[in-house]
């Protein structure tokens, strides 16, 4: 009874708008309050602890990392060098799309930022080429999902804090996936643009036009060969490697691009403020809340319940990755893995799935829930950036997300994809 008004209070707080981690305590006081189950000092003490751990500070400084390249110049760069690389080509600008939002994400490791860094030049210049600005922000939306599956993705961050999983074989597992997205997305924006004559930019394809697209961008992309090559080098953590994205994106903005102004760098540390605020209020009470869960035996009643179904390991992620695609419609990503990732780990670790690979299937769900209302972040800003209508933009994005689903199927039923490289290289 206990975890009925926990949940109801909680789902009910979500559905009237308020923030999500804000709905998770007030629905913890009101059930302690009613039946106080374990003290709230407890409680207390427990979410001082989990926040005080060290991997935990990955997340503030990678969504910085984000931030402060994008201010610096570094995104810009990086659609330039995309645009040379494929731009001609019938569909070459949706296609430079989804390669910025690939090279993009290896920076930022967040979906939103990526939408925002990426659709901010992208989608005026699609339009320019007479790309529907609805088409335009729907396939941007969806490819900034490529910023939480390609390393170095904030979920896997979460995800490893609350599973005890590596992160470092966690952002290692995505690469294949995300790759695999991103061809997913080109292949279909591909079709699309062919069948609604959205041509290239006409110029003929030019090695020395490349080459210095390229070599413009070099320091921007030599910033995921200093983040992730640092990690498996052995060099430094994962939170130290978000460190130095920060200090690496510093020194490119200001002193080698000469872009990133002090008013720049105001105002990213005042958005990332915002969002990392927003993650530790739902990190810490994540945690209370499965404390709670934990304490009342739910994980082990919903195992039976789905043991009771079926002990098939394919008929269990069918039942789970359907759960998570409804979840991902109402629930933040944060706090989706945070509160369902333990859970899931119990149930499936026992059917011999691999926890790396777990880690890749819920971040790819979640991916989906940003483009799916009601809460579908990246149409929102996608929309916002664009001015084109909310509705508009989700039904562009929907053939996108049926590639996403596709990729989805393809990863659960291939768990090579996610597990080679990070067997390759760490076992």
């Amino acid at each position: 009874m206990d975890a009925v008004i926990l949940l109801s209070l909680f789902f009910l707080f979500m559905f009237l708008s308020v923030p999500i981690g804000v709905s998770i305590g007030l629905a913890i006081i009101i059930t302690l309050t009613i039946n106080p189950i374990v003290p709230m000092a407890f409680l207390g003490q427990a979410m001082i602890n989990n926040l005080s751990s060290f991997p935990l500070l990955a997340v503030p400084f990678f969504m910085l990392a984000g931030f402060v390249m994008e201010s610096g110049g570094l995104s810009r760069r990086l659609v330039a060098f995309a645009k040379a690389f494929v731009g001609n080509r019938t569909g070459g600008l949706a296609t430079v799309t989804v390669l910025t939002c690939l090279l993009f994400g290896a920076i930022s490791g967040s979906a939103p930022a990526t939408v925002a860094a990426v659709g901010t030049i992208m989608i005026p210049s699609m339009v320019k080429e007479n790309y529907s600005r609805e088409y335009a922000a729907g396939l941007t939306a969806v490819s900034g999902g490529l910023g939480v599956i390609l390393p170095p993705s904030i979920p896997f961050v979460l995800f490893g804090l609350a599973t005890n999983a590596s992160i470092s074989r966690l952002f290692l597992a995505g690469v294949l996936p995300g790759l695999l997205v991103a061809a997913l997305l080109a292949i279909t924006s591909r079709i699309i643009s062919g069948k609604r004559g959205y041509h290239g930019t006409g110029e003929e394809f030019s090695w020395r036009r490349l080459g210095a697209a390229f070599w413009d961008a070099k320091w921007a992309l030599f910033a995921p060969v200093i983040i992730l090559g640092g990690i498996y080098g052995g060099i430094f953590t994962p939170t130290e490697a978000a460190v130095m994205g920060v200090v690496y994106g510093l020194v490119v903005g200001k002193f080698l691009y000469k872009e990133l102004t002090l008013e720049k760098l105001i105002h990213a540390f005042v958005e990332n403020g915002k969002l990392v605020g927003a993650v530790i209020i739902t990190f810490a009470t994540a945690i209370a809340l499965g404390t709670i869960l934990a304490l009342l035996q739910i994980p082990q009643q919903i195992s039976a319940a789905i043991a009771s179904i079926s002990t098939e390991v394919l008929v269990v992620m069918l039942i789970l990755n359907i759960f998570l695609l409804i979840m991902g419609l109402f629930m933040d990503t944060a706090a989706a893995i945070l509160i369902l990732a333990p859970l899931f780990a119990s149930i499936l670790i026992p059917l011999g799935v691999d926890l790396t690979h777990l880690g890749v299937i819920m971040t790819v769900n979640l991916a989906i829930g940003f483009v799916t209302p009601p809460v579908a972040v990246s149409i929102f800003i996608a929309s916002g950036v664009s001015g084109a209508s909310l509705l508009k933009v989700g039904k562009e994005a929907m053939p996108f997300v049926l590639a996403l689903l596709v990729a989805l199927v393809i990863i659960v039923l291939v768990p090579e994809l996610s597990l080679w490289l990070p067997n390759l290289v760490m076992d």
